[in-house]
């Protein structure tokens, strides 16, 4: 096997594990790398004959004719086409992997809360270990998404895949992971985000012990950058911060398989090579990761609490402005300081469903326990939420002055669509069967005599 990367020294077969990943920064960017010189035309995409001896393939993220802020696609210079990696395909056990639409079970309205599900004691790959907790909308009108937990006890070993339904949010909680791209190598770890946009294949591999993590299938808008408006140009996620890898190829002919998730199905097909073959690429249709640390929070700073789409990452976009098909939200480190507010999440419904994961640390709306780094919850179209008993009872008498949340990070996967909740969600032991009820500690504190 040949492994190639521009940024690094040629790394034989025995000391692979020491590759590191180079990366070029920019959201949305239109990216140009090779990981040999000349490896790219100049001036066309398209020449007679490619140097190398290598193939072009075009890989588009949206109709030829999007409009050119949103036109996504990207030129490959590769080994082998896509088309020849292309075996009989059988179809493929996918386990607990489902896609909406899916209505399983019909649950009691309420709001759900899970513990974190334990990582298995037996080898499980990446396709292997997804769990969905909940669907949305319809993958086939690609319109909602997927939310699911994924458990990793060993690499994927000339195994690869693609989903053709979907982009796949990593949201790593515990473990790093390494992702072989065909684009380049991306590492990330709890803290970090990988976005890998539908049609782009991978290999999934350990970076050391198991890892556990959230993931959401995107069926719809591809995820972009949310628009600021008064906020102005700064703050929030930053484009510079967004990293895209560098071209990074294999050169593996050996027995692999393929995988590919299309229309709620997984396929697989055997192969003699691997599919990860691409020298050299150009484009704005690439996958990327993000460090959520280098959010930058704003909020208010004299009273009140503004609305949680302050703390939007990403958003993927729907036909009706401003309903987001997706929203990416996160909870990170940040100063509290308003005035005479109560200042965790406030008691509402929504006409949004909410879906939320603690990567560490403690939720301030949730210090009563419960809700641990690892678990996550599920707060569904138009039914009530909001803190816990002892969050409401610290937050409305303690003195308020400046005080920094400090080792926390939670997000929410929040969406237009109701979510359904899977038969293994319901099913597991995960299931935190009282949750529904933490609003009935809540105390009558009403005296009509007192203001």
């Amino acid at each position: 096997m040949n492994v190639q990367n521009p940024s690094l020294p040629q790394a034989p077969e025995t000391i692979e594990s020491a590759i590191r990943p180079g990366y070029m920064s920019g959201f949305g960017n239109g990216f140009e790398t090779e990981a040999l010189p000349g490896a790219l035309p100049i001036g066309r995409n398209s020449p007679q004959k490619c140097s190398y001896g290598l193939y072009a393939e075009q890989l588009s993220g949206s109709p030829f004719t999007a409009p050119r802020t949103t036109n996504e696609r990207t030129w490959l210079y590769r080994i082998r086409p896509t088309v020849s990696h292309w075996g009989q395909f059988r179809k493929a056990e996918i386990g607990l992997w489902r896609t909406a639409p899916a209505a399983e079970v019909e649950v009691p309205i309420a709001p759900m809360r899970w513990d974190p599900i334990p990582l298995p004691s037996e080898p499980v790959s990446f396709l292997e270990g997804i769990r969905t907790i909940t669907t949305a909308g319809d993958a086939g009108s690609q319109a909602g998404m997927g939310a699911h937990v994924y458990l990793i006890t060993r690499s994927m070993e000339h195994e690869y895949f693609y989903n053709a339904d979907g982009e796949l949010l990593f949201v790593p909680q515990q473990g790093s992971l390494r992702l072989w791209t065909e684009f380049g190598i991306i590492d990330i770890e709890p803290g970090e985000i990988a976005v890998i946009p539908r049609g782009v294949k991978i290999r999934v591999e350990l970076q050391g012990g198991p890892a556990r993590g959230y993931l959401c299938e995107n069926y719809g808008g591809a995820f972009t950058l949310p628009e600021r408006g008064p906020i102005g140009a700064n703050c929030l996620a930053n484009p510079r911060d967004f990293l895209t890898p560098v071209a990074a190829y294999e050169e593996r002919d050996a027995p692999s398989r393929m995988y590919v998730k299309w229309g709620g199905s997984l396929w697989v097909a055997d192969m003699d090579h691997s599919p990860l073959d691409v020298v050299a690429w150009h484009g704005n249709y690439a996958p990327y990761k993000y460090d959520l640390r280098r959010y930058s929070p704003v909020g208010p700073i004299l009273y009140d609490h503004a609305d949680p789409s302050i703390f939007t990452v990403l958003t993927s976009p729907s036909e009706t402005p401003g309903t987001a098909n997706i929203d990416f939200v996160i909870f990170p480190e940040r100063w509290l300081v308003a005035e005479n507010t109560f200042r965790p999440p406030w008691y509402h419904m929504n006409v949004m469903s909410e879906f939320m994961g603690l990567i560490y640390g403690v939720y301030d709306a949730k210090t009563g326990g419960g809700f641990v780094p690892g678990g996550m919850s599920l707060h569904n179209t138009m039914l009530p939420h909001g803190p816990d008993m002892d969050a409401f009872e610290k937050a409305s008498n303690v003195e308020l002055k400046p005080h920094k949340l400090e080792g926390t990070l939670a997000f929410m996967f929040e969406t237009r669509f109701p979510q359904k909740v899977t038969a293994f969600a319901v099913g597991t032991e995960s299931l935190q069967k009282d949750y529904a009820s933490y609003g009935h500690k809540l105390k009558k504190h009403f005296n009509p005599n007192q203001r």
